[in-house]
């Protein structure tokens, strides 16, 4: 039998009647019910990695910072974005025209990344379950509406594109004020750790994917429940 409820090295009781040793894991909390899912982008709908990694070193070249070591690359997916701009010494004052590059290049080769698998079930899930879909994100609006597709983009309730790299706080406060929905029924996805800083600092629960550009175990610290393992599973908290 196992055990109902709490956690650690203590004796608790079990459903039969008796008592025993309780399991060392956290405590279970029912899902929330969200009615308000708001998304990271690049790797978290988009499968953008693979494409990022093609270009990233060429504009390293053209900005002045170091190029990414890709035999380190395992290693350099733990970090957060703060850590990787201290690792390439790229200045904080740099960024803005790098993610402009980004952005611009991306437009050009968008028909080079494609969705995760599983995104396009997720958004008609979302919309079939009564729950409002947001996209906040560093990548301009019109590269998401792009890759997403007319009828995926159709199903985005809210666009908040051209965050600064660490702006999504922002953003997302200006979310809720457009949306209406309170902040107990939004819940943030992203596969980031600044994606879960942000959502923490707008006072909004953050859950991670396992599939996107950081390590699941270095974002995992970072989230409020498990990963979330494939993007239907997002449709068990709405």
């Amino acid at each position: 039998m196992a055990p109902v409820g709490l956690v650690g090295e203590m004796e608790v009781p079990f459903l039969d009647g008796t008592t025993g040793v309780s399991y060392n894991c956290a405590p279970m909390e029912a899902p929330r019910p969200y009615k308000l899912v708001v998304f990271d982008f690049d790797g978290t709908l988009a499968d953008s990695f693979a494409w990022f990694l093609t270009v990233i070193n060429q504009i390293a070249e053209r900005h002045g910072f170091r190029p990414i070591d890709m035999t380190r690359l395992d290693e350099l997916r733990g970090f957060s974005g703060r850590q990787m701009m201290k690792h390439v010494d790229l200045p904080m004052w740099k960024v803005p025209s790098v993610a402009r590059e980004m952005r611009a290049r991306m437009a050009e080769q968008a028909e080079k990344i494609p969705l995760f698998a599983g995104v396009d079930n997720l958004l008609r899930g979302l919309r079939d379950k009564g729950a409002a879909a947001a996209v906040v994100t560093s990548n301009s609006q019109e590269n998401v509406v792009r890759i997403l597709g007319e009828e995926n983009a159709s199903l985005i309730h809210f666009f908040e594109c051209g965050a600064a790299m660490f702006g999504k706080k922002a953003k997302l406060r200006k979310l809720l004020k457009a949306g209406g929905v309170p902040s107990r029924e939004v819940l943030c996805v992203g596969d980031e750790i600044r994606d879960a800083e942000a959502a923490r600092d707008a006072g909004l629960d953050f859950i991670g994917v396992s599939w996107g550009y950081t390590k699941p175990e270095a974002l995992q610290a970072h989230s409020k429940g498990a990963l979330f393992s494939t993007p239907e599973e997002i449709l068990t908290v709405v």
